[in-house]
């Protein structure tokens, strides 16, 4: 399972299930990063680094993000992999208790990534003006400006 931009907007609200909101027009897309496993480096995983560094515990922050810990520990565990340099280190629990943290590594990919992301949302946007529609990113919805996509048509 993928956890996808709509899955990290909504994550907080009441369960929302894409069949349940309305599709808009206009362009969309996703960004990832891929390594020789598949994906390295996605949104959602970006998210889980962000939560692991805020929360200093894999199982918090999976918890925040309302995914199994086993499922973060596999995502975790597949970034590392495919890194030439872990991007968290995890301690086991134990009395002391256990715990993780972002690496330098893990900080530079999270920067990484955001200036990708916000490259494409650039170009999504300007994109999107080109052929005449209008991105609305602080609701996440894409507007259509043209009145009538047809109004230019000559009517019989």
């Amino acid at each position: 399972m993928r956890y996808s931009l709509y899955y990290i907007t909504y994550m907080n609200e009441k369960k929302k299930h894409r069949r349940d909101l309305k599709p808009s027009s206009g362009l969309r897309g996703r960004i990832w990063i891929d390594g020789n496993e598949g994906t390295y480096l996605g949104y959602g995983r970006i998210i889980l680094l962000e939560q692991i560094r805020e929360h200093g515990s894999i199982t918090k922050a999976a918890k925040s993000m309302e995914m199994s810990y086993r499922h973060a520990w596999e995502l975790i565990d597949s970034m590392n992999r495919q890194s030439p340099v872990p991007l968290i280190e995890a301690n086991t629990g134990g009395k002391g208790g256990g715990g993780a943290r972002l690496t330098e590594a893990g900080e530079q990919a999270i920067s990484l990534f955001w200036k990708l992301y916000a490259d494409f949302q650039d170009f999504l946007e300007k994109e999107a003006r080109v052929i005449g529609f209008s991105i609305s990113w602080n609701k996440g919805s894409i507007i259509d400006k043209q009145k009538s996509i047809g109004s230019h048509r000559k009517k019989k």
